[in-house]
């Protein structure tokens, strides 16, 4: 059993509360899910319960955690800085992993898993591999440490569809607990039976968390239902008050006119009159008292808010790119896929599948670098690593509004705050702003520019269960075309036309049902 009493946790630059008067006890058989929009403390929170040391160095936190000596397995959002330079097989010497009687266990899990045994004695740093085959070794090494709880980080992220399975099976089956962060709405819905939501209101100066002991859809749904009979219920009760204050109103007027005309020959009159002045402050207090125990309309973090305006719709018949490509190689030279040929278009949205490894994002960058050359149409590319298209050192503000006018600076402000920045985030180097922020200044970028074509790879990876489906609904509803890799279910089905997998032998179209 794990526990958590009374924790709130309080970023250090901007003395903004993260986590407030949080509680939890999570029990075996428990598959507990953290969402909630981004930057709204989901990692931080994960790492203090793994170890406070973790967050040290920008929040403070106040609070109790306890365990009955159970082992804690962790996989962090991102490899830690000290295992990025080893080679794979030094990675699993230091978990223990090629000690005597954890070899076996390594083979079945990589099998399971999908990676040869090659991998596993590979000396390929960690950092050349594919975020995919990150995430599966981490895993690996976590598994075999025979955890009885675990905390999951992101563990969907950039995994392929086959493993994105195998983790549903793993955390399904898992006899101790699971606490994991996630924003693959497929797989939430598929393992978690508790769900924890972390939110910011009233401009992020608020935090609350809800935790409720239910599986996502029926949390989602009860939600719904909670907001929509609450706000009902308040704004009948201020429709009623309106109405009462409307008659009050008339009677105060209508007394104190009386006695400021009565005439002093009637001083009778003038007591009569003050006595129901008198009734009159009364019913005005009882007024304000029931108006302070009013049914408070439901407060909830507001959908991000965005629309492709400036964009053009491409004729369904026109070619929009005709690729071929021999080869496909990695930068050491080696060919991981050959005789890749495909066409888009006019508004087409394409998507390419694929096991961990086999090129994807190689594909994708080497499509965004040639059509990057055309001049008869716009392109944006949208990397897995923010870092190649995002300027790290500028704030959001100086990226959407180079110019540095007043008016430029307003309407960058107004496009941030649709996307739930805060006024600090705004100010903030992008390099600091969480991954889901990182994405979100993306999309409010292409927003405002003219663009034809889309290139997305892994477009919603770090977007929480709430923002998913706007965003989904937006790129659906872009007028161009998306060429773009993913393994997020939803999104699969919500926005694309056709799905590609790449294989040692090219693409091959798939039947979009069979990704599900």
């Amino acid at each position: 059993m794990l526990q958590v009493k009374s924790l709130t946790i309080t970023q250090k630059k901007d003395l903004r509360t993260l986590i407030k008067d949080f509680n939890l006890t999570l029990n075996r058989g428990d598959k507990a899910v953290i969402i909630g929009e981004e930057g709204n403390g989901k990692s931080t929170l994960l790492k203090w319960i793994y170890s406070p040391s973790l967050i040290s160095d920008y929040a403070d936190a106040d609070g109790i955690r306890t365990t009955q000596g159970e082992v804690i397995g962790y996989l962090p959002q991102e490899l830690a800085e000290n295992d990025k330079e080893k080679t794979v097989a030094e990675f699993f010497t230091d978990t223990g992993a090629f000690d005597e009687g954890y070899s076996e266990d390594l083979y079945r899990v990589a099998a399971e898993m999908g990676f040869s045994d090659t991998l596993i004695y590979s000396d390929r740093k960690m950092n050349s591999l594919s975020g995919g085959e990150r995430v599966k070794i981490q895993m690996a090494g976590i598994l075999l440490s025979s955890p009885d709880i675990l905390l999951l980080d992101e563990p969907s992220n950039d995994i392929d569809l086959t493993t994105l399975r195998w983790l549903e099976n793993t955390i399904n089956g898992f006899s101790g607990a699971v606490l994991y962060i996630s924003h693959d709405e497929t797989l939430i819905e598929r393992t978690a039976n508790r769900v924890i939501l972390l939110e910011h209101l009233r401009h992020k100066s608020v935090a609350r968390a809800t935790v409720a002991n239910v599986p996502f859809a029926a949390f989602v749904e009860e939600r719904k239902r909670t907001f929509d009979n609450q706000e009902r219920e308040a704004l009948n009760e201020r429709r009623e008050e309106k109405k009462a204050l409307e008659k009050f109103r008339r009677i105060e007027q209508a007394v104190e006119s009386d006695l400021n005309s009565i005439s002093r020959r009637n001083p009778s009159g003038g007591r009569l009159l003050k006595k129901k002045m008198k009734a009159v402050k009364s019913m005005e207090r009882r007024y304000e008292r029931e108006h302070g125990e009013m049914t408070e309309l439901p407060e909830t973090e507001s959908a991000i808010t965005v629309r492709f305006s400036r964009q053009k719709a491409i004729p369904s018949g026109k070619t929009v790119a005709d690729f071929s490509f021999p080869q496909l190689k990695i930068p050491d030279g080696t060919v991981i896929a050959k005789d890749i040929c495909f066409t888009v278009k006019g508004p087409e949205k394409i998507c390419i599948v694929g096991a961990n490894g086999t090129g994807k994002t190689t594909l994708i960058r080497k499509i965004a670098k040639e059509l990057a050359t055309r001049t008869d149409i716009s392109v944006c590319y949208m990397s897995q690593n923010y870092e190649e298209t995002l300027p790290y050192d500028l704030t959001p503000t100086e990226y959407l509004a180079p110019s540095g006018s007043k008016d430029d600076v307003t309407t960058a402000r107004t496009f941030l705050g649709s996307m739930n920045y805060t006024a600090e985030e705004m100010f903030h180097p992008i390099k600091e702003l969480s991954g889901g922020q990182k994405a979100k200044l993306f999309f409010l970028k292409i927003s405002v520019c003219e663009t034809d074509v889309l290139i997305l790879d892994e477009p919603t990876r770090n977007l929480s269960p709430l923002s998913g489906p706007e965003v989904r609904k937006i790129l659906k509803q872009f007028p161009g075309a998306i060429i773009s890799v993913s393994h997020d279910r939803k999104y699969i089905s919500e926005v694309c036309d056709k799905v590609y997998e790449l294989t040692e032998e090219g693409l091959k179209r798939t039947d979009i049902a069979k990704t599900l």
